[in-house]
C-alpha cells in the first residue's frame, strides 16, 4: 500500500517514495509540446506568503519542468464569489489543471465539480476540499498543537491568555484551533476570551485585542495565542498602543514565518512562529500539476479523508533556531532580518 508523503523541514529526514512519476521525463520533448495550461488560484493577499512565496515559487518550478506550460494566476482577495468566477474563467480558458487554495474549503465543491466536468484535474492546495482529485498541505492539527505547547511552556503553564483563531471559512483554521485547544485545555492556561477572525486580518486582530484590554487589565494577560503572524502583529500593535513596552510583552504565538515576525522573535516581542517550508509545498504542487497536465498519475499518495494527498511537516521557530531554519533554508538572509532597527538584537541572538 502506498503511503502519505511526509516531507520534513530542516534537519528532518525527507521520505519520498520512488513511485511518483517525475514531471521531467525522457518524453518531455514529445509531451511538453502540447502547450498545457495550469491555473493557480490563491485565496487572499493579506497574508504575505501567497504573493511573496507561493506564487513565484510555483511559477518558477512549472517553468523549469515544462517550457510549454502556461500558468494563469488568480487571487480571490478573500471573496468566495470572486473565486468562483475565477474558476469559471480558468475553465473557459481551457485549464488542464486547476490548483485551488479555496477561500472556503467547505463551499468549494461546486467549483471543483465544474472544473472536473470540463476535464480538468483539481489539486486542493494548502486547504482541504473533499471533492478534489489531490490535496497538498501541512499537518495542520500539529501546527496548532505546536503553537499551544510553545505558548504554555513560555508561560509556565499558568495564567490567562487571549486566543485569536483564523477565519471560520478556512478549513485549516479549524484544524489549527483544534490542535491548539488540545495543547492548552487542561494545561493550567486560562482562556480569558477567544475570537475567530473572519478574514485573518491584522486590523481585526488589533481592534479585537484593544477591545479586550477594556475588559482585562494587561497584568492579567500572560500570553496570547495568535493563529498566524499577521494577527500577532495586530496584537503587538494593540498591546504597545495600550502602553506596554515592546520588551515586556507576554509570549505571543504566530505562524507563516513572516519577516516581520522573525524580526519580532529576534527582538523578544514574539515568542515563536510556525515555519512551513512553502518552497517544498509549492514545488511539489508544481511537479504534481505538470505531471497531471501531461496525463501522468502519481502512485505515491495515500488517502486523506478520501483524497490522494501529500502532507508536510511544520517547524517551530524561536529565537534560538532562526539561523538553523529560515536562514539555513534561504527563506531569508541575515541581512533581510538584521536591518538597522534589529542590529543589536541580532547580535545578541548570534545572527551575523
Amino acid at each position: 500500500m502506498s503511503r502519505v508523503i511526509r516531507i520534513a523541514a530542516p534537519g528532518v529526514a525527507i521520505l519520498l517514495s520512488a513511485g511518483f512519476m517525475t514531471a521531467c521525463s525522457a518524453n518531455d520533448a514529445q509531451k511538453g509540446s502540447s502547450g498545457k495550461t495550469i491555473a493557480l488560484l490563491l485565496p487572499e493577499s493579506k497574508t504575505t506568503r501567497y504573493e511573496a512565496f507561493d506564487k513565484p515559487l510555483f511559477e518558477k518550478k512549472v517553468a523549469e519542468l515544462c517550457s510549454d506550460c502556461k500558468v494563469d494566476y488568480y487571487n480571490a482577495d478573500q471573496d468566495e464569489s470572486k473565486q468562483a468566477q475565477q474558476v469559471d474563467t480558468a475553465v473557459s480558458k481551457g485549464a488542464d489543471v486547476i490548483v485551488l487554495d479555496p477561500v472556503n474549503g467547505a463551499g468549494a465543491g461546486g467549483m471543483v465539480e465544474s472544473a472536473q466536468k470540463s476535464g480538468a484535474k483539481v489539486v486542493a492546495y494548502d486547504r482541504f476540499i473533499g471533492k478534489a482529485d489531490y490535496y497538498l498541505s501541512f499537518d495542520n492539527a500539529s501546527v496548532g498543537k505546536l503553537q499551544g505547547e510553545a505558548l504554555a511552556k513560555a508561560m509556565g503553564d499558568k495564567g490567562g491568555i487571549l486566543m485569536l483563531n483564523g477565519a471560520p471559512s478556512d478549513p485549516n483554521a479549524a484544524q489549527f484551533k483544534k490542535g491548539a485547544h488540545e495543547a492548552l485545555d487542561g494545561s493550567g492556561v486560562k482562556i480569558l476570551a477567544e475570537y475567530d477572525n473572519p478574514d485573518w486580518s491584522p486590523d481585526n486582530a488589533q481592534k479585537w485585542t484593544s477591545d479586550q484590554l477594556a475588559k482585562f487589565d494587561t497584568s492579567k494577560i500572560k500570553g496570547v495565542y495568535a493563529a498566524n503572524d499577521g494577527q500577532a502583529g495586530g496584537v503587538v500593535a494593540a498591546l504597545t498602543g495600550a502602553g506596554m513596552k515592546p520588551d515586556a510583552l507576554p509570549p505571543i504565538t504566530g505562524q507563516d514565518a513572516e519577516l516581520a515576525a522573525i524580526q519580532r522573535i529576534v527582538a523578544g516581542q514574539q515568542a515563536m512562529t510556525i515555519y512551513k517550508p512553502i518552497k517544498i509545498e509549492a514545488e511539489k504542487a508544481a511537479e504534481l500539476a505538470v505531471s497531471l497536465a501531461k496525463g501522468e498519475k502519481p502512485s505515491d499518495t495515500e488517502d486523506f479523508e478520501g483524497v490522494a494527498s501529500y502532507i508536510f511537516d511544520p517547524v517551530v521557530v524561536q529565537k534560538d533556531n532562526v539561523k538553523d531554519t529560515v536562514v539555513k533554508d534561504g527563506f531569508y538572509s541575515v541581512s533581510d532580518i538584521c536591518t538597522a532597527q534589529y542590529a543589536d538584537a541580532c547580535s545578541a541572538a548570534g545572527l551575523k
